[in-house]
């Protein structure tokens, strides 16, 4: 019998302007022989539900309206008074499907807790890839403490109707056994991946560096968020006038002071975000990728996305404030710090610069990488699901 997945995501597809977890693994499902359909269940901020659409890879999205456009009345993802008459479509629409097909509910994020008691899903699945409830910036005000508070409820309802539970990092996975530990033998880590043969091209971005640059290019690509150290990045850049920063993506720091400095600096550059699958000629640009996060409770629990496609492009990786990632540890491959120390910061990247065009860590950076390829890693996790 196949199967239909209902995914429950963060965003409609395309906003984002990123393809994280939730993106590759909808895709992954999608692919699979005794897949019927995927459902993007996602909440959309406008007031009104808005059309059921396929998009362009097959997926059904199905958006479901918050009670306001305005950011505040995201809370209503997380109260079924707000959001369960807007589901009844859904659920109509899977009873008429019930006798025909085997149906799974996929948390990727911990909204419409409530769709569990709905429907008879054979199974429910949480993937947990974020520590949903802590502030991604650190700060603390009552509405934040109430946000917290809502999702965590949520997550915790999700918790206990859970048949599996996936973990992106070691620390998420303590994490939800501390909380469930009646659910330990059901609960698995999975770190994030790789998309590998999208980043085997030699392939460069023209035009992209002033024609000035003549050293060493470090690189970030993916959200700039407020989780990162723009701070430490601006000493950096302040002492070795010679390095050259690159950083790809949207901003969604809402206009931080720290990055707006960084970013008039001679040797920064922000171009802002690109298309994915042009993603590995951009990163071909640069010679050492960089993961600068700053040191909290939130970042705690991250195993960034492109730890492994910066080595998958033969790219040496400096990491901070990321302690999930901190057995990939290696000399030429991945240098890893604590803190927000801009002369420990510094040395680490003449280490990786001493190392930058060995051939023999360029082949180990790329045989690590190929071990995490993302159908790899999604085979082995449906297979354990499908038990």
């Amino acid at each position: 019998m196949k199967s239909i997945y209902v995914i429950v995501a963060t965003n409609e597809w395309g906003e984002d302007m990123l393809r994280y977890r939730r993106h590759r693994l909808a895709e992954f499902l999608q692919h699979q022989q005794n897949t019927e359909e995927v459902i993007w269940l996602c909440p959309t901020p406008s007031s009104e539900t808005g059309e059921i659409e396929k998009l362009p890879n097959d997926i059904l999205q199905w958006p479901i309206a918050d009670a306001g456009e305005n950011k505040i009345f995201r809370f209503s993802r997380f109260l079924s008074i707000f959001y369960k008459k807007k589901m009844k479509t859904l659920l109509t629409y899977l009873f008429n499907k019930k006798e025909k097909y085997q149906f799974h509910l996929w948390y990727t994020y911990p909204a419409y807790s409530d769709l569990a008691e709905l429907f008879p899903w054979n199974k429910i699945i949480y993937d947990c890839s974020d520590l949903w409830s802590a502030p991604i910036n650190g700060a603390s005000s009552i509405i934040s403490t109430a946000r917290q508070k809502l999702i965590y409820s949520s997550e915790e309802k999700i918790i206990q109707k859970a048949d599996y539970i996936v973990c992106s990092s070691l620390y998420l996975y303590e994490k939800i056994v501390e909380r469930a530990p009646e659910k330990k033998k059901t609960i698995y880590t999975y770190e994030n991946g790789v998309e590998f043969d999208l980043f085997q091209t030699q392939e460069k971005a023209s035009g992209l560096l002033p024609v000035h640059v003549k050293g060493p290019v470090f690189g970030y690509i993916g959200g700039i968020k407020p989780k990162l150290d723009f701070a430490l990045i601006h000493q950096v850049a302040k002492q070795k006038k010679e390095w050259f920063f690159l950083f790809i993506g949207p901003d969604s720091t809402n206009q931080c002071n720290d990055f707006q400095q960084l970013i008039k600096e001679k040797n920064v550059l922000w171009i802002g975000s690109v298309p994915p699958h042009l993603v590995p000629m951009y990163m071909n640009t640069i010679d050492i990728g960089i993961m600068p996060y700053k040191p909290s409770y939130y970042n705690k629990a991250i195993f960034p996305l492109k730890l492994f496609e910066f080595l998958a492009a033969g790219k040496g990786v400096i990491g901070v404030n990321l302690p999930s990632t901190i057995q990939y540890k290696e000399i030429g491959i991945y240098s890893y710090m604590d803190g927000k120390d801009s002369k420990t910061f510094i040395q680490e990247c003449e280490k990786m610069v001493n190392q930058l065009n060995n051939p023999l860590l360029i082949k180990r950076r790329i045989e690590l990488a190929q071990k995490q390829d993302w159908n790899s890693i999604f085979s082995v996790m449906v297979e354990k699901i499908a038990k």
